[in-house]
């Protein structure tokens, strides 16, 4: 069977979340082709040859774009089976099988679409009947261990043609990506995680990881992202592969993502992390209020975040915290007070423009819907949007979300540096506050080409 798995966007990576069940569908015995279109052209003839259509939708921005192609899919191949597989299919199940999706998977997704598969080349070969239907087993939730495959790449396009690692001094490395675990074991109440692996946590065999990444070395990548939600959720599971990689590729650097509370926890583990080649940590702080990250669940507090921060900097590994500035919480002084940290910790230069632009977003199945006050404000479901909406207390802090988002909009266009797009945001939020604006904080923001960055943004 002619499969096509499609991807819309994960973060300027080669989608780990295509070269992965293409390896299962592959051994399945499927012809496999793998059309990412956030760096190649649509094509309509693969989707008419495919007897089974799957878009990969692990984050909220990407399942937005698969349901926007998803009636152009099915007009082109009204026959083909259409599959929803990732994090946000199983939280946005009621929704896509109304549009006409055919199954949603979710959790570890590449066994199920290897038995999905099986079972409609079973179909095809001896069609259903009204005296014997097709029966599938297509729980929305798969969560059973399983022994993972060497992604398969090939077909996708070049490492080259997607996000770069800046360096200091401005030079570009090659980015690759890999996943060494999925799922986590913590449930903070604002994360899309939860709701599907519920503090369950996932590891992809060390041979398996180490095998991706030395393929991708042999394309060209001379950085590597590890994807995993939280790195040290298998701490000695993640050094083993870290320190493997550096062993095999000494110039080879690569991120991790830690929470706040392991980077504590393990703070004696952080040097080895330093010394194998990592670039930078990436920490969801989400805020530097106790009381927002209280709500949150978030496992830290504001002295907590400043320790790690002070610690990181100590040993000399580069922190790049990321933020939810625009929550139900936020007021208009603890939103010039997230600035005023950045600057006070040296920090503003490593956060992207946008993360000072996000908005809490409020997913199916979110546990900040058993907070009193968060159904107080939320609406109802609006599936176009994904999410449950929600409106401020206070309209000023919703107007001023909105004035940074259009900051950000278009600073990016324009090709504005970091450092002027954080100077027009200080500016906003101390007018926005009825603020005098202090004196300029250019001065104190160390250069961009000093701090490590991956060249596209982090969306969510």
């Amino acid at each position: 069977m002619n499969v096509l798995l499609i991807s819309t966007y994960e973060l300027g990576r080669q989608p780990f979340g295509l070269a992965s069940p293409a390896a299962w569908l592959r051994r399945a015995g499927a012809n496999v082709r793998c059309l990412d279109v956030s760096r190649e052209a649509f094509r309509e003839d693969w989707v008419r040859e495919a007897g089974l259509i799957a878009f990969y939708v692990p984050m909220h921005t990407a399942t937005r774009l698969a349901v926007m192609l998803f009636d152009p899919v099915k007009k082109l191949n009204p026959r083909a089976h259409i599959c929803f597989y990732g994090l946000y299919a199983p939280m946005n199940e009621a929704y896509l099988r109304g549009l006409g999706v055919d199954s949603v998977i979710g959790g570890e997704f590449e066994g199920p679409l290897a038995t999905l598969l099986r079972q409609l080349s079973q179909e095809a070969s001896s069609p259903p009947t009204p005296e014997i239907p097709a029966s599938r087993e297509t729980p929305a939730i798969w969560l059973a261990r399983q022994e993972f495959l060497v992604p398969e790449r090939t077909g996708l396009p070049a490492l080259k043609d997607y996000a770069h690692l800046r360096m200091p001094g401005g030079a570009h490395r090659i980015a690759g990506y890999t996943e060494a675990s999925r799922g986590c074991k913590h449930l903070c109440r604002h994360c899309p995680i939860v709701p599907v692996y519920r503090g369950t946590f996932r590891v992809v065999g060390q041979d398996v990881v180490l095998a991706d990444v030395r393929q991708q070395v042999a394309a060209g990548a001379q950085h590597i992202t590890f994807g995993d939600p939280d790195f040290f959720n298998g701490p000695r599971h993640a050094l083993a592969i870290v320190e493997q990689l550096h062993r095999e590729f000494p110039s080879v650097t690569y991120d991790v993502t830690i929470k706040i509370e392991h980077l504590l926890h393990h703070a004696d583990l952080l040097p080895a992390l330093r010394d194998t080649g990592c670039a930078f940590v990436v920490t969801a702080a989400e805020s530097v209020d106790d009381r927002i990250l209280e709500r949150l669940d978030k496992g830290h507090t504001r002295a907590d975040f400043l320790a790690a921060v002070r610690r990181c900097r100590e040993i000399g590994l580069p922190l790049q915290p990321t933020f939810v500035p625009f929550t139900p919480w936020t007021t208009l002084e603890g939103y010039c007070d997230l600035l005023r940290t950045l600057v006070e910790e040296g920090l503003a230069p490593s956060v992207p423009a946008i993360q000072l632009a996000i908005r809490l977003l409020i997913p199916a199945g979110s546990l900040l819907l058993e907070l009193d006050d968060v159904r107080g404000i939320a609406g109802p479901f609006d599936p176009a949007a994904l999410v449950h909406p929600w409106r401020h207390p206070d309209p000023r802090v919703d107007a001023l979300a909105a004035e940074v988002q259009s900051i950000v909009e278009r600073g990016e266009k324009m090709g504005r540096s970091r450092e002027k797009l954080f100077a027009q945001i200080w500016a906003a939020a101390h007018s926005a506050a009825g603020r005098d604006t202090p004196a300029p904080v250019e001065p104190v923001l160390v250069a961009r080409a000093a701090v490590p960055y991956l060249t596209e943004p982090w969306y969510c």
